[in-house]
């Protein structure tokens, strides 16, 4: 099985054109600030609807929904808190990166792209989020996805999402 290919970026999730886009939701699936606001924004109001229709989602799981007017063809809402606006531990960024990495798996999506989990309103430090997203990606041994882009707005996501990998292949 070829090795996951890992690949950060400067860039708008909003604008990928991927199998699909990972949105760092809460439980409730409400899309109302960060990259979920986003997301909804540019894709349409048709993906929150679907994801509500599955809420609860539990952290540790995640549900998959269109991409509405996205670039990408679906998007996987995987949350990394209960509720909106919680503040949260890098346990469950992990948690959250392993289901969407699972949910990717099951649809047989070959692309995806991944925002920095839980380091807006959430408030874990990036460099913590971007190592413990890191470390879920190496230990992921599914064929899929075979591509994976993290991607951050920020100069400071992509440096973290860069340091994090460049930490990573040294110490394996």
């Amino acid at each position: 099985m070829p090795a996951m290919q890992i690949h950060v970026a400067k860039s708008d999730l909003s604008e990928l054109p991927v199998d699909a886009v990972v949105n760092p939701a809460n439980s409730r699936c409400i899309m109302a600030g960060g990259v979920s606001a986003a997301l909804r924004e540019s894709g349409g109001q048709k993906i929150e609807d679907e994801a509500k229709a599955s809420a609860p989602v539990a952290v540790g799981a995640a549900v998959v929904t269109t991409g509405g007017s996205l670039p990408a063809r679906h998007v996987i809402h995987a949350p990394t808190m209960e509720a909106p606006g919680m503040r949260i531990g890098v346990e469950n960024v992990r948690r959250a990166t392993r289901a969407a990495l699972i949910a990717a798996a099951h649809h047989g999506f070959e692309t995806i792209a991944l925002p920095g989990m839980g380091t807006g309103v959430g408030g874990v430090a990036l460099d913590e989020a971007a190592r413990a997203m890191v470390d879920e990606l190496r230990v992921h041994k599914q064929a899929r996805p075979s591509t994976v882009y993290l991607v951050g707005l920020s100069d400071e996501m992509v440096n973290a999402f860069a340091d994090a990998l460049r930490n990573a292949l040294t110490t394996s």
